[in-house]
């Protein structure tokens, strides 16, 4: 069985649907196990019985995540995926093949754990409802309609974000020019009038865990952190513009800018010193 050329498939698959890349490589790892006990002689498109296998492990973790409580009741920023400005990882390339965003991911997190597996096979990876429907426990047509309420709820809360990345570092640039600068004029300029600001700090940081909305209050907690503006440096945050801020060269932040018509519209900052310990995160100069 040719399972390692499906392995980037798979990861993707679960990444999407778990948000945490470790949690996503034991899903894959558990369909290995699964396949390599299984006959596939009979098996006619194997990607996609892969596909199927991970996406059951995938939806009984979330279940199980899910009744364990685990998800903080304010936000979790699920893990971001953070590369050179230079350019993706060509290790993360499959995974971050259509730039699923974290505030697309957060947004996600939001969902049921049958919503988000039929939103994310059919609407990010175009298997048909007659495939899902098994893989939920549902039939076809109320499997539509899972993943129906799905995209009005990502498509209400995770706008696409502007194509052009070098356009999307120009407003992040000013945003960090603003916030250094004190000027509570320029900062607004590049603030959708309903920007949100969500920062997951990890367990027993409530001063690090808060969702903030409107221009005005995500400019003043900018100018709160100024501070900070020699430790940034630039990244690629799921293949957008973002960046880490790195005191001393250890990452405190992770901050994701969703830029939409030249107006960040949301910023995602993960600031779990303990998740933040377990990514690998490259800093540029």
């Amino acid at each position: 069985m040719d399972f390692e050329r499906h392995r980037s498939h798979l990861r993707a698959v679960a990444y999407r649907m778990l948000g945490s890349l470790a949690e996503a490589d034991d899903a894959v790892q558990e369909s290995w196990l699964r396949a390599s006990r299984a006959d596939t002689s009979d098996v006619e498109d194997l990607r996609a019985w892969l596909t199927t296998v991970v996406s059951r492990i995938c939806l009984n973790m979330l279940r199980s995540r899910r009744s364990r409580l685990e998800e903080p009741l304010d936000v979790r920023v699920p893990d971001p995926i953070v590369s050179p400005e230079s350019g993706v990882d060509p290790e993360h390339e499959a995974v971050l093949s259509d730039a699923v965003g974290l505030a697309l991911l957060v947004v996600l997190g939001t969902l049921n754990p049958a919503e988000r597996v039929a939103f994310v096979l059919h609407d990010m990876f175009a298997l048909p409802f007659e495939e899902i429907a098994p893989v939920v426990d549902r039939s076809a047509a109320a499997t539509r309609q899972l993943a129906s309420r799905a995209r009005r709820r990502v498509q209400g809360q995770a706008p696409a974000p502007d194509p052009d990345v070098r356009r999307q570092r120009a407003v992040v640039d000013a945003f960090f020019a603003a916030s250094r600068d004190g000027d509570l004029d320029a900062l607004v300029a590049v603030l959708d009038p309903d920007v949100v600001l969500r920062s997951d700090g990890g367990a027993g940081r409530p001063r690090l865990n808060l969702v903030l909305r409107g221009a005005q209050a995500v400019s003043r907690q900018a100018f709160t952190s100024r501070a900070l503006s020699p430790f940034v440096h630039r990244a690629l945050i799921n293949g957008v513009a973002g960046v880490v801020v790195a005191p001393q060269g250890r990452p405190q932040f992770v901050m994701a800018f969703t830029v939409v018509d030249d107006r960040i519209v949301a910023i995602d900052v993960l600031a779990d010193p303990d998740r933040l310990d377990r990514l690998a995160i490259p800093l540029d100069s």
